[in-house]
């Protein structure tokens, strides 16, 4: 289905681990080019590289605080120095950072947030945009640029999140701009949107915490990390989304339907 993607050059930043190793994981798995990104180099890297080779991929690790928009320049010049140019950016870095009601947010923390959240996304982005550009021109179909948003930014997220969910509602509003914007350069924008995914991010939650969200969820569970990656690889693939754009693609078990 996805046969398209052999070969496509693809950043994922935000993807030592989670949904972004996942996403990876299934790029490769059709002969992708693959960067993954992470603040600093962990000594799993290597092995997480070579398990991807070995799925059949090509891939390669850069790193940088994408908080940071100098980072997140370098982090596309790297890139496109090792593959040649983007087909396909999916702005996955982001986080909590941590839990703080309206009381005892500070400018620090303000900013954390944001930087982390959005700016990365908007940065890296703005970086990539001459890449997709011109890969999309000569390939004659389209690039695409996949930002991770989340079930948060409808419900105003869980306590002391509220930071976290509005920079993700900025995700799935600056999107429509972009399609407005960038659409007659052959440059695709989508937004997936996760509900409760069991990663390290829920593993604050103990056994009646999360026995109280399954109950919310209809499909009764968190949802696999490796659940949601394939939605990445559909609006990655000209030929299954490529006259999708703008749109947010809500992976959640039925626990949001808008």
């Amino acid at each position: 289905m996805f046969n398209d993607l052999k070969d496509k050059r693809v950043l994922i930043t935000g993807s030592s681990a989670g949904i972004g190793l996942a996403t990876a994981q299934a790029f490769a798995r059709y002969g992708a080019k693959i960067g993954i990104t992470a603040q600093a180099m962990s000594e799993g890297v290597p092995q997480t590289l070579e398990a991807l080779r070995q799925l059949g991929g090509e891939a390669a690790f850069f790193e940088g605080d994408l908080c940071n928009t100098q980072a997140c320049q370098d982090v596309v010049a790297q890139f496109v120095a090792r593959f040649g140019g983007i087909d396909v950016l999916i702005n996955n870095v982001g986080g909590l950072v941590g839990r703080q009601q309206i009381t005892d947010i500070d400018d620090a923390f303000f900013d954390r947030v944001f930087d982390l959240n959005a700016r990365s996304a908007h940065m890296v982005t703005k970086y990539a945009m001459p890449h997709l550009k011109a890969s999309a021109q000569a390939s004659g179909t389209t690039a695409s640029v996949i930002l991770v948003g989340s079930f948060a930014s409808y419900m105003g997220g869980g306590p002391g999140a509220s930071l976290y969910a509005a920079a993700k509602a900025w995700i799935h509003t600056i999107q429509k701009n972009w399609v407005t914007s960038y659409t007659k350069d052959g440059v695709r924008f989508n937004v997936v949107a996760p509900g409760t995914v069991d990663t390290a991010f829920h593993a604050d939650k103990n056994d009646a915490v999360r026995a109280q969200i399954n109950a919310s969820i209809p499909m009764g569970r968190f949802a696999t990390a490796q659940e949601v990656a394939p939605s990445f690889l559909f609006l990655a693939s000209h030929a299954c989304s490529g006259y999708i754009t703008g749109q947010v693609i809500n992976v959640n078990g039925g626990q949001y339907m808008p």
